[in-house]
């Protein structure tokens, strides 16, 4: 399985970017082909530390070939678009296989 993960980091307004996020940008997400399951994580620091990240979202592929055929599908393309609508300069991507 491999896992595509976004971490977003802290947005100027978090408002804005949550009524994007949530209403545009995962609906969108959830219609890319293959994508197995998507799971979002708001973010806390622990005690005694700092992270520069707001929230984490995991999305579950079955293989290389699906991830790739997902990102290179209409939905994928849509969904990365949109990415660069509200949060370009505010998001890491990290891409594992999952044992």
């Amino acid at each position: 399985m491999i896992k595509l993960v976004a971490m977003y980091k802290t947005p100027s307004d978090v408002e804005m970017f949550e009524k994007h996020y949530f209403e545009k940008h995962m609906p969108l997400v959830e219609k890319i082909p293959g994508l197995l399951k998507s799971e979002v994580s708001k973010l806390k620091d622990l005690p005694g530390t700092e992270t520069r990240y707001y929230m984490m979202t995991e999305m579950y592929y079955d293989d290389m070939d699906s991830f790739n055929a997902a990102m290179a599908s209409p939905e994928g393309k849509a969904s990365a678009r949109d990415l660069v609508n509200f949060a370009k300069d505010n998001v890491d991507f990290f891409l594992g296989k999952v044992k």
